[in-house]
C-alpha cells in the first residue's frame, strides 16, 4: 500500500465485540510492549470460504502413499508450467522426475519469478523469514493464505482429541517468540468468532518488568501456545500457572526431553509441528507412527538423493515438496534441506527419521544468550548469498561467507560482534554445496534439548 494501513485494512471484519478483545490484549496492565501492527485483512466472503476449507481438509484422506503418485499431480503440473515464470521458460519435461529441483536458494535469488501470473498483486502480500538453514526469504503470500494454516492445525489437535472451543471475547492463541528482535502484534482470528490471538517477545527488553510475562500469559488464558523450542525453553523458566489445552511446537526440531519437560509441566499435549515458512504445517509427529504424519493430503513429498532422483519408500533422502495450499507460491519438486524416510501408515504417508532445523542460541561475552534469528537480523543489512555461524567452545565465532560476498567481512564481522556484545568474530571464505547448515555450536547450552 502507498499510505499506512487502517484498522480497517488490518480487520475488515471487525466487530465491537472483536475490538474489545483487542483492547483487552493490548491495554492490560501487564502487557508487553507490541513493537508492530499486523491484522487478518479478510474478506468477509473469505472468512466463509475458510470455515469450508477447514472442514473439507480436516477430513480429506490422502490419495497417494510413498512411491506412488497422486491423481492430481500432472494437472498440477501442466498449470505450474502454463502459469509461472520460472517453469515456463524452462519448458514441460517428458515425465515428473525430469523435472530440476529447486531449492530455497533459487527462490532468495528472484522469488518473483515462482509467482503465477494470474495471483491479483493488489492483496498480494509478503514476508521475510529467518532460520537455521539456507537463504533469508522474502515470501509471497496473500490473508487467505495465512488464514489456511489453522486448518492443518486443528487437523493435527483433532488426533490429539482436541477441539478448539474460544470464540468471541477470548484470546485462542499466542504465538511465543525469545528474540532481540521479534515481530510481536495482536489481532483476531474470524474463522473463530473473533478470538484474540496475540504473538509476544518472551526477551526481558519488550516488557517493562521481566515479572510481567507469567502475569500477562496467566491473565490472557490463551486455549493454545505455540512456538519454538527455544522460547518454550524460556517458558519452561516463567512461574506461569495457567495451563493450555495444547502447545504447539513449530518451525525447529523438539527435542524428546523438551517435549516431556512441558508436558509434565502444563499437563497437556504438546504437539511437534514439522513446519516451514515456503510450506505452511506439513506434518505432525506420532511417536506410535514411528515419524511425522503428513496433515496436507495436496501436498507431494518425495524423498531424493543429491542429483534429485527419488529413493525407495524407507530410504533417507533429502525431504521434496510438490503442491501446497499458499496459491502465490506452488512448490514443484522444492528441495527442503531437511531430510528424512517416507514410509505408510494407515493414516497417511510418515516422516521417519526426520532430520530437520535445529534451534541454536549462542553465548555472548557477558555470558547471556541470544537466538540464532538474532544473528540473521544482525547480517540482514548486507547481501550475503549464504553464510554459516559456528561458535566454539571458548565463545569465539567463525563466519564463513561466500567468496564473492568477503568484501562485505568488515561490516558483517562488526555486526555479528556487536550482537553478541564483544565475541570475537573471525572471517574465512565458506567452500562447497550450496546447501549448508547456518547456524553451529560447539558450546553445549547452545543447543536446546
Amino acid at each position: 500500500m502507498s499510505r499506512e494501513p487502517t484498522d480497517a485494512d488490518r480487520y475488515p471484519t471487525l466487530s465491537d465485540a472483536g475490538r474489545a478483545v483487542l483492547m483487552h490484549m493490548t491495554e492490560h496492565p501487564h502487557a508487553p510492549v507490541f513493537r508492530n501492527r499486523s491484522g487478518n485483512r479478510l474478506l468477509h466472503e473469505e472468512v466463509a470460504g475458510l470455515r469450508d476449507y477447514e472442514r473439507n481438509e480436516g477430513q480429506a484422506p490422502f490419495a497417494w502413499s510413498p512411491g506412488v503418485t497422486p491423481p492430481w499431480l500432472g494437472a498440477f503440473v501442466a498449470h505450474v508450467h502454463a502459469e509461472v515464470p520460472y517453469y515456463r521458460s524452462r519448458g514441460l519435461p517428458p515425465s515428473f522426475d525430469r523435472i530440476a529441483t529447486v531449492d530455497r536458494g533459487d527462490l532468495a535469488a528472484d522469488v518473483a519469478r515462482f509467482v503465477p501470473d494470474s495471483v491479483s498483486l493488489d492483496r498480494l502480500i509478503n514476508f521475510r523469514t529467518t532460520g537455521t538453514t539456507g537463504h533469508p526469504l522474502v515470501l509471497p503470500s496473500h490473508p487467505v493464505v495465512a488464514g489456511r494454516y489453522l486448518a492443518y492445525h486443528k487437523r493435527a489437535l483433532r488426533r490429539a482429541g482436541i477441539t478448539l472451543r474460544q470464540g468471541r471475547g477470548d484470546v485462542g492463541v499466542m504465538l511465543l517468540g525469545m528474540q532481540r528482535t521479534c515481530f510481536t502484534y495482536v489481532s483476531v482470528t474470524p474463522s473463530m468468532d473473533e478470538s484474540g490471538l496475540a504473538k509476544i517477545n518472551l526477551h526481558p527488553d519488550d516488557w517493562r518488568d521481566a515479572g510481567d510475562r507469567a502475569r500477562y500469559i496467566d491473565a490472557m488464558r490463551p486455549e493454545i501456545i505455540a512456538g519454538d523450542p527455544i522460547s518454550f525453553a524460556e517458558l519452561l523458566r516463567l512461574p506461569v500457572r495457567h495451563r493450555p489445552t495444547a502447545l504447539l511446537s513449530v518451525s525447529m526440531a523438539l527435542s524428546p526431553s523438551l517435549a516431556a519437560a512441558l508436558q509434565e509441566r502444563f499437563a497437556c499435549p504438546v504437539l511437534d509441528i514439522y513446519s516451514m515458512n515456503e510450506a505452511g504445517p506439513l506434518a505432525v509427529y506420532d511417536e506410535a507412527l514411528g515419524g511425522h504424519l503428513l496433515l496436507q493430503p495436496g501436498m507431494f513429498v518425495e524423498v531424493v538423493d543429491a542429483s534429485g532422483r527419488p529413493v525407495a519408500p524407507g530410504e533417507t533422502g533429502e525431504i521434496t515438496l510438490t503442491g501446497g495450499f499458499n496459491f502465490c507460491l506452488p512448490l514443484l519438486r522444492y528441495r527442503t534441506g531437511d531430510h528424512g524416510a517416507l514410509v505408510a501408515s494407515d493414516e497417511g504417508p510418515v516422516i521417519a527419521r526426520l532430520h530437520g532445523r535445529q534451534p541454536v542460541r549462542y553465548q555472548t561475552a557477558s555470558g547471556s544468550w541470544v537466538n540464532n534469528i538474532d544473528l540473521t537480523h544482525a547480517l540482514l543489512a548486507y547481501p550475503l548469498s549464504r553464510y554459516t555461524v559456528h561458535q566454539y567452545a571458548d565463545r569465539r565465532v567463525l563466519l564463513r561467507l561466500a567468496p564473492g560476498d568477503i568484501v562485505h567481512a568488515d561490516e558483517a564481522s562488526a555486526s555479528l560482534a556487536s550482537a553478541l556484545h564483544g565475541v570475537e568474530v573471525t572471517v574465512v571464505p565458506l567452500d562447497g554445496d550450496d546447501k549448508v547448515l547456518q547456524y553451529t555450536t560447539d558450546v553445549p547450552e547452545g543447543l536446546t534439548r
